[in-house]
């Protein structure tokens, strides 16, 4: 079979000749009859919104391997059940880590000629071009990371590593324009930490990505960062011009302390971006990474961060499986100990549970939400309420009162100071996180204290209590504004 390439020269001037001749620009991605909406960050710099101010819930699914392994009619099946769960974002890399320079993807091509970043090979990248599409299709916007981390630090991996500040640039001023028109978002990085001893050369390569990407897209996609477990892009590149906002990688705990605490610390730092936990625990996945120890978590396992996140300021959410992110199949080698193939394990409810959070908010006044755990009384014991470990409370509200939520991750009766509500009478409700239904608990008169005890009292299953102004007559939590 006779394969055309698009080389990149090291000279960008060059380059630009040798791809966009006759002063043509290249658009290899044919643009879907209805673009999605660029997206942008909101006036308060805490949320994200389209460019016509509409906001915009992250909901994203972590699919690294899918350009590497996924053939079109695979890579279809997954798209489609995504959108069909209300999946708006998919996390996927092009070159990707599982040996993604030298083990071809399902149509056996590699991304680089001899590994080098300015010398792309266009067969594999039209199948990237084809998933990019299909996605934006059927409304799902790409989380586009051009490399996975052991490329530029070989931290662990397979890497080799393969990029310079200048290739660096080259390579993203190229993914740039050709995906200048998708719908997509820029994610730097790979869960790999910045070596302190080679700094420098690693946040250059960075930085030139970034400038490459800029230069290609002309500014019309969002960047952000993907950092290692338990850390975030704020670290190193929080006041960087390029960061447009935090990602966090609370990572593959099950515990609020000391990880999904920290979306609350990137929240309130100054100068004030949208923070996202861009790679929660995975369901499925075995527990701190010791299956002997603590188990593979479960669908509850997920759902509690995916509320601790938000409630503690995130604009939207990113969920995880075990098997998903790397496509894995009984053919293929196994990481970690995957417990079913992709194909089914797309179907896991953690995944189809995930909407109801988006449903819930997206129920009530976004882009004025902030995170207020003041509204939860603090019991005798505090442990006890608001809790620690898998049984922390979180709280949310709107900063004009007119609603307030509160996650319960057990049933424990809990208070909750009335006055967050502006209005004379409040109307209660509790929203079920398994299924996205509501039951009404009544109206109230407003002031002091009152508790509440969820529906299943001493069970370890988690609940949202609803508060609203009753006279905003909002719709049941969860049904559609």
């Amino acid at each position: 079979m006779h394969r055309r390439y698009f080389p990149i020269s090291s000279h960008v001037a060059t380059a630009r000749r040798v791809l966009f001749p006759l002063g043509l620009a290249l658009t290899l991605l044919a643009s879907p009859a209805d673009p999605l909406p660029r997206l942008q960050v909101s006036d308060n710099h805490h949320f994200l919104v389209t460019e016509s101010g509409q906001p915009f819930f992250w909901l994203g699914d972590t699919a690294w391997e899918l350009f590497h392994r996924l053939n079109r009619e695979e890579a279809d099946t997954y798209l489609r059940n995504r959108a069909e769960r209300r999946f708006n974002v998919v996390q996927a890399v092009a070159l990707a880590e599982l040996d993604g320079l030298n083990t071809p993807n399902a149509y056996g091509e590699r991304p680089l000629i001899d590994n080098d970043p300015t010398r792309p090979n266009e067969a594999y990248f039209r199948h990237v071009d084809w998933i990019v599409k299909r996605a934006n299709e059927l409304g799902i916007y790409v989380g586009f990371l051009p490399t996975w981390g052991d490329k530029w630090n070989k931290a662990w991996g397979a890497g080799p590593e393969i990029f310079t500040p200048q290739n660096a640039e080259v390579y993203g001023e190229w993914l740039g324009r050709r995906y200048r028109d998708a719908g997509i978002v820029w994610i730097l990085g790979g869960d790999r930490p910045v070596d302190p001893a080679r700094a420098d050369v690693q946040k250059e390569i960075l930085r030139s990505m970034a400038r490459g990407l800029r230069k290609g897209d002309g500014g019309s996609h969002l960047i952000t960062y993907h950092p290692t477990g338990g850390a975030s892009s704020s670290e190193h590149f929080h006041n960087e011009p390029w960061l447009d906002f935090n990602m966090r990688q609370n990572g593959h705990t099950a515990e609020f302390t000391g990880r999904y605490d920290q979306t609350r610390v990137d929240y309130d730092r100054s100068p004030t971006k949208p923070v996202l936990d861009g790679e929660p625990i995975y369901e499925d996945h075995p527990v701190s990474f010791d299956a002997k120890k603590f188990g593979h978590s479960i669908a509850g396992d997920v759902r509690r961060p995916l509320y601790w996140d938000l409630f503690t300021g995130a604009f939207g959410h990113t969920y995880g499986h075990h098997s998903v992110w790397q496509m894995w199949a009984p053919e293929r080698s196994p990481v970690n100990n995957p417990l079913q193939p992709w194909s089914e394990a797309i179907l896991q409810p953690g995944a189809a549970q995930m909407q109801h959070a988006r449903a819930l908010l997206e129920s009530r006044p976004f882009l004025t939400r902030i995170p207020d755990d003041a509204l939860v009384v603090t019991n005798r014991v505090p442990t006890s309420v608001p809790g620690a470990g898998r049984y922390r409370f979180a709280a949310t509200r709107d900063s004009t009162g007119s609603y307030a939520m509160v996650y319960a991750p057990v049933g424990r009766p809990f208070s909750v100071r009335m006055n967050a509500i502006q209005g004379p009478s409040v109307k209660a409700w509790w929203f079920n996180p398994r299924d996205g239904s509501a039951q009404s608990i009544g109206t109230f008169a407003n002031g002091g204290e009152r508790t509440f005890t969820p529906p299943n009292p001493g069970e370890m299953e988690d609940w949202v209590l609803v508060l609203d102004d009753a006279s905003k007559n909002y719709p049941a939590p969860g049904k559609p504004r």
